[in-house]
């Protein structure tokens, strides 16, 4: 970033220029106070907090607090975080040369005060932005007082032949040179308690001492945490003295709409790709992804404490989007559409993405997501068609069973398919047409608006009707999928070498 020339160079400059300092907390509330009455974005890109955690946020920087964000894994803490630099000024001015952004008017490091007091107005100025003016650290058993604080340099000592009582020999540590800016640590309750006592003065008292140097350097900064709920009880506590001064606790939580998962899964996936295959995700696939998510936090295989970050979403559309496009290389297709097969082609996305609890691990992480995806087809169908339960019902459950009938009777009477995520668009319609009354009943039930999603209504439908142990599926050789009878393959056998 290039200087404008105009700026003040000097401390005379600065002061005939009429420029008056303020704290980082003042600047940010000011800002903020700004941004809100023009009607701008505050946190652009994150999505699904307008009514519950932006507001909290508005509040802390009103308060002039500081904060801490608990939430799982996976809900844009670090993100928030890194934004809060958008409601810094762009340039602030600072002593050349200081380690901590010393204010040309309130110097307090000992170089600052000396530069000052030597050269007066023609002490020269710098001018620092606002992406500098944040620092962030991952908190890790192994960080120390040291790296946050500072230390005694014996080398500066030595080299410049200062007395270890001299404030010059402290070699700065990461919060001191965030001073006038925004300090962030993620995961807070990874740092040991002593590490942790270490913050106290800061956020109370705004200064740090450095192994008992009788000096004490004030520092003007906002500090923000972020930590994971869980972790209160699990890898580590937030010691209590601590809390108790970080002004403001914000929950963050995963999306409470599909729709808003869905924003957030196609505003950071990667789906346009420069193959030659163009690869058309509808509405029902990015719903069906969703799903699977919301399957999975509520899943008795998967551990709730560890939650399921919204990267797996990412990853899983990344995935099917990848498979469809494999699909279309091969078979020559220009155009693709993913369907069911291509999520189960997908499902290493799923499997290295959640944490599972000792039922989950005895299952297998692959059956495990197998079995996620199972669940999202048999929530969104049961969401879009009548009771499947009811197929073989009387009297007033006769309607629902003979919405299915067609199909069950087509299977019962010996036939099946068989699909493969490798069969082009017109080869999966052509297996699947043959099913009598499949077609129409995925037509009527599902929001098909072209020729090409019929095929994958279809195959929809079909695993449907598995998950509610109406058909059964068996997987064949060379990774396609095999639907049949259910009655027909607990007679065979074929049951047992179902993979649900």
């Amino acid at each position: 970033m290039t200087l404008q020339h105009d700026r003040p160079r000097t401390l005379g400059e600065l002061r005939a220029s009429g420029w008056h300092p303020r704290s980082v907390k003042a600047e940010l509330r000011a800002n903020l106070i700004a941004r809100i009455r023009s009607g701008a974005p505050l946190f652009p890109g994150i999505v699904g907090y307008d009514k519950t955690v932006i507001p909290q946020l508005e509040n802390a920087i009103l308060s002039k607090h500081d904060f801490i964000l608990l939430g799982l894994r996976g809900q844009a803490k670090t993100r928030i975080l890194r934004q809060l630099k958008t409601f810094l000024d762009e340039w602030i001015p600072e002593i050349e040369g200081s380690e901590i952004h010393d204010d040309p008017f309130h110097p307090t490091s000992a170089y600052g005060r000396r530069t000052a007091a030597e050269l007066g107005n023609a002490t020269p100025i710098a001018w620092v932005h606002r992406d500098e003016r944040y620092k962030e650290k991952l908190a890790t058993p192994d960080v120390s007082i040291a790296d946050l604080i500072g230390d005694i340099d014996p080398i500066k000592a030595a080299t410049r032949k200062l007395s270890f009582a001299d404030e010059e020999v402290i070699h700065y540590g990461l919060v001191p040179r965030t001073n006038r800016g925004i300090f962030a640590i993620n995961e807070l309750p990874d740092l040991q308690p002593r590490i942790q006592v270490g913050l106290l003065n800061i956020l109370e008292e705004k200064d740090v001492q450095v192994r008992g140097f009788p000096v004490r350097i004030p520092l003007d900064m906002l500090l923000v945490f972020s930590a994971n709920p869980e972790d209160y009880t699990n890898r580590g506590n937030i010691i209590t003295p601590l809390r108790d001064r970080i002004a403001s606790q914000i929950m963050t939580h995963y999306p409470l709409t599909v729709d808003d998962g869905i924003a957030i899964t196609a505003q950071e996936s990667w789906t346009e790709r420069d193959s030659g295959v163009d690869v058309t995700v509808t509405r029902a696939v990015r719903e069906l992804i969703e799903q699977v998510a919301i399957e999975a936090r509520k899943s008795e295989y998967v551990d709730q404490s560890s939650g399921v970050s919204a990267r797996m979403t990412i990853s899983l559309l990344e995935n099917v989007v990848s498979n469809a496009e494999r699909r279309g290389l091969r078979t020559g297709e220009k155009t693709v559409w993913p369907r069911l097969a291509d999520l189960h082609g997908a499902i290493a996305a799923i499997s290295g993405k959640v944490e599972l609890v000792y039922e989950g691990e005895q299952e297998g992480p692959t059956n495990v997501a197998r079995h996620l995806v199972g669940r999202a087809v048999k929530s969104l169908f049961a969401r879009d068609f009548p009771d499947a339960f009811k197929t073989r019902g009387r009297g007033k459950d006769a309607a629902a069973a003979q919405v299915y009938a067609p199909v069950v009777e087509w299977f019962a009477g010996g036939k099946g398919v068989e699909i493969s995520d490798e069969s082009s668009a017109q080869e999966l319609y052509d297996e699947l047409a043959q099913v009598t009354g499949l077609e129409e009943l995925a037509t009527k039930h599902l929001p098909v608006t072209r020729a090409e999603e019929i095929g994958p209504a279809m195959e929809f439908v079909l695993e449907g009707l598995h998950q509610n142990s109406i058909l059964s599926r068996n997987r064949v050789d060379g990774g396609g999928t095999a639907y049949g009878d259910m009655l027909k393959s607990m007679f065979s056998g074929f049951q047992s070498g179902d993979e649900d």
